[in-house]
């Protein structure tokens, strides 16, 4: 299965990928028209600040999105079965008809990938833009600092997985 990676030294934390899956995730597909939607869009991938060294002397930027666990606990805390693994491609994906906006797969998420959409009361997260080959978000990295790759490629010193 393809994920997104984050090349940490290349991010600037400029927010191009939050932006690129807000749109890519509203009505309209398109800034504009996207904040004008009843449901303001909400991004499902976050840039983080974070400290490299724990001295506060050193900070690096980081786009966050579900890492699409093996053992995904937020499977595990979902009270009404809307977040399954799918057997075939190892995807975590959420069903909205059935989330009732408990907010536990929110709170049990070691990465904080998941997201609270009030304007719906349910949660999301990255499903990795299936009406495209590339998610927005990389498509949208003006470094390409994301990039969307099977796991088994990639060198863990170059990215964050």
């Amino acid at each position: 299965m393809k994920q997104i990676f984050c090349h940490i030294e290349k991010c600037l934390g400029c927010k191009s990928c939050e932006l690129a899956c807000a749109v890519e995730h509203s009505l309209s597909k398109q800034l504009v028209a996207a904040m004008r939607e009843p449901v303001v869009p909400k991004q499902r991938i976050r840039v983080e600040l974070i400290d490299e060294h724990g001295t506060l002397s050193r900070y690096r930027t980081l786009a966050l999105q579900c890492r699409h666990c093996g053992n995904a606990l937020c499977v595990q805390a979902c009270i009404s079965g809307g977040i399954r693994k799918d057997e075939d491609s190892g995807e975590v994906r959420i069903n909205p008809e059935k989330c009732v906006g408990c907010w536990s797969c929110v709170m049990v998420c070691p990465f904080g990938a998941l997201v609270r959409h009030e304007g719906i009361h349910r949660a999301m997260k990255c499903d990795h833009c299936p009406d495209r080959e590339t998610p927005a978000c990389v498509d949208a990295c003006p470094t390409k600092a994301l990039v969307y790759l099977e796991k088994d490629g990639v060198r863990t010193r170059d990215v964050v997985l």
